[in-house]
């Protein structure tokens, strides 16, 4: 799976951003969107399921939301109210699709982009 993010920048805090993710198969289900800010770790921002459901971070519900253009196989983020601890580089990521007696889940996030950079400036 090829994934490659776009949209990234610079914007002052309070703004709003949108970044997109084109990909190499349909981005309904298992994809999302991870953040690294300096000096941390990568952490899970906002994911989609097996399902299509939408799993949200508790710190960023009701600022991110997620969608996605199956015809254009493309993830999107849009990002608003943005502050200084939103700045960090944004991965997009997908994860195989796994099935057994009538279940499904995510395998785990193994497919990544190469990040693009937002920075929020005061």
């Amino acid at each position: 799976v090829q994934l490659a993010e776009s949209g990234g920048g610079s914007v002052q805090a309070g703004g709003s951003l949108s970044l997109s993710c084109a990909a190499s198969r349909d981005t309904s289900y298992c994809m999302g969107w991870f953040r690294q800010a300096p000096g941390e770790a990568r952490e899970r921002v906002i994911t989609t399921n097996a399902y299509g459901a939408i799993n949200y971070d508790a710190s960023v519900k009701g600022r991110f939301t997620i969608s996605h253009d199956s015809a254009k196989n493309t993830l999107y983020l849009r990002i608003n109210s943005l502050t200084l601890g939103d700045t960090a580089i944004y991965y997009c990521a997908a994860a195989d699709l796994a099935q057994f007696g009538g279940s499904r889940w995510c395998k785990d996030y193994n497919y990544w982009g190469q990040g693009t950079q937002v920075t929020v400036s005061s």
